[in-house]
């Protein structure tokens, strides 16, 4: 990595005026991290908390006055990539990442202070399926940790940019990737890895923060003999490029000191080639942060041939007393699952059309499969929904534990399928199908939805489905943003829109909301270039062009 710029005077000033922060840098320890989503000043962890809610107890943007937000400043990240980064806010820095920088910002003024790039192989991005993005960083004892495009991981100075460490964590060439935020739980740093797609073996591995030193690897494919490798029954070597990637952040309770991790889809999709449940693709885990061994788990889709991630978020909650996990899997079931058991509560349909199973059976936890999964796995032409950009894809969602709702950004996708014989060549898509899309005329939604049942509480459909986090907060309000560009603002309680802001590029980004001297604020990166747009073919995004940016902003009188 390089340092390009560290305005180290502009630093100083504001340290010296006492506007954001009360003196340098210092150490972000285990305790804070746990208490980042009771801390308004703060953003420590991938999600607005380790419970992964995106709920702000924030009020003071509300309905009420929601018509006078206005950007505060603008930052130019010098990148036409897609910008997918979660900001970090810690004592008067903000952090940003993309795919080849990492940047800190004054939180004040919008002003850069430092600017450290990432130098990877120019041939490395032929191996990054989806997107050429990063998720964000982890913050623990005044360092700032990314992951790498070519599967590295780093760590550097959060006061200064400046590189402590860097380990590879694989060989890039055979179709792996970095694009996840690595997080930090119990000391440890974890992370995982991309590549489902190019027929990698996946894993989840944690590292000492202070050498670098890999400490574990748990991968999510088992080898023979080991634990699950008995639903691999292909009698061959079908595991040893099973997929499994692991490119979204998990989740942690440092009460029950346990990690949570979801598991993306098995490869190839061509499923009739690998009989079995293929353990632990589609999987969420439950894991030991100091040894990454697997408590429990449980597969939202065996034998998946559909790419039915279930990499996406788990989010905490306490329902009836309960504490539970849950998660919008990309399969169109949204789930919740006991949190120190894995066991099923429920599990609903979230989106308009599933065909490929009639739902989920809450004594056995496995899908009640159709027809359209049979004759897939026969080796027949289907056409099944969700599509393999699944009922939600990566953006993250937002929980209100004042109302129990979820809010969600939907799909209305599907996807014709047939699959055919894999040819496996390193660092080159695995597919093993033939497909292509279809769509409803309102591609995607905005919803509020009852996590325990499903039911629609309120909905805001768009033709170009959104790809953006959702933020709620209690100010009575929902952030989220449009591939075309607005910044959106709506009615928690009634789904109606109050308020936009043109970007100038793609929203795809995590807004966030923050309060520095009792004022509050709210953050998100612009940049088109997300997964919808790089294989939908939608052209109606010509007109919007790319550019990555990060926007905050604040009331005005």
């Amino acid at each position: 990595m390089q340092i390009t710029h560290l305005a180290r005077t502009g630093l100083a000033s504001v340290l010296a005026l006492g506007l954001f922060a009360s003196g340098p840098v210092m150490a972000q320890s285990a305790q804070e991290l746990i208490d980042d989503a009771s801390d308004p000043t703060t953003l420590l962890t991938y999600g607005m908390g380790y419970d992964q809610t995106r709920h702000s107890a924030l009020n003071a943007i509300n309905t009420d006055n929601i018509s006078r937000l206005r950007p505060a400043w603008s930052y130019s990240l010098g990148d036409n990539r897609g910008q997918e980064s979660f900001p970090m806010l810690y004592d008067g820095m903000m952090y940003v990442t993309t795919h080849n920088a990492t940047i800190a910002i004054d939180p004040a003024t919008g002003k850069q202070l430092w600017k450290t790039m990432v130098e990877y192989p120019a041939e490395t991005p032929r191996v990054a399926c989806c997107g050429i993005v990063n998720r964000g960083s982890a913050l623990y004892e005044g360092k700032l940790f990314r992951t790498t495009l070519d599967a590295h991981v780093t760590a550097l100075d959060a006061k200064t940019g400046v590189e402590l460490w860097k380990t590879k964590s694989i060989d890039y060439k055979s179709g792996y990737s970095m694009t996840v935020a690595p997080m930090i739980a119990d000391g440890v740093l974890i992370t995982g890895v991309s590549g489902g797609e190019y027929g990698i073996r996946g894993y989840i591995e944690g590292y000492d923060p202070d050498t670098g030193a890999r400490l574990w690897r748990t991968y999510t494919v088992p080898a023979p003999g080991e634990p699950g490798s008995e639903t691999w029954k292909d009698g061959g070597d079908a595991w040893e490029r099973g997929g499994g990637p692991t490119w979204l952040t998990g989740s942690y309770d440092p009460e029950m000191n346990t990690v949570f991790w979801g598991v993306g889809n098995a490869a190839s999709w061509n499923a009739g080639l690998r009989p079995g449940d293929n353990l632990y693709t589609a999987s969420i885990l439950a894991l030991d942060p100091k040894t990454g061994s697997i408590k429990w788990h449980y597969q939202t889709s065996p034998n998946d041939p559909f790419d039915h991630d279930a990499v996406n978020e788990l989010v905490h909650a306490t329902i009836d007393g309960r504490k539970v996990i849950m998660q919008a899997s990309r399969n169109g079931f949204y789930y919740v699952l006991d949190r120190a058991t894995g066991e099923l509560i429920a599990a609903n349909q979230f989106v308009d059309k599933v065909n490929w199973a009639d739902g989920i059976d809450l004594e056995t936890g496995r899908p009640i499969v159709t027809d359209v999964y049979t004759g897939a796995i026969a080796g027949e032409e289907v056409e099944y929904w969700p599509g393999a950009l699944g009922g939600k894809n990566w953006s993250p969602t937002s929980y209100d534990p004042n109302t129990q709702t979820t809010f969600i950004n939907t799909l209305n996708g599907g996807m014709k399928y047939k699959a055919v014989e894999p040819q496996y060549r390193p660092g080159v898509f695995y597919f093993g199908a033939e497909f292509a899309f279809t769509w409803a005329e309102s591609r995607g939604s905005l919803r509020a939805i009852d996590p325990m049942t499903g039911a629609v509480k309120w909905e805001n459909p768009v033709d170009i489905p959104r790809l953006a986090g959702v933020l709620s907060t209690d100010g009575n309000l929902v952030f989220t943003g449009a591939t075309t560009g607005e910044f959106e603002a709506f009615n928690a309680a009634t789904g109606e829109k109050l308020w936009e802001y043109n970007t100038g590029s793609g929203v795809v980004g995590q807004p966030v909301t923050w309060e520095a001297n009792g004022k509050q604020y709210v953050t998100v990166l612009s940049g088109g270039g997300a997964v919808y747009a790089l294989f939908s073919g939608d052209e109606r995004l010509a007109d919007t062009p790319p550019g990555g940016s990060v926007i905050t902003f604040e009331l005005v009188e």
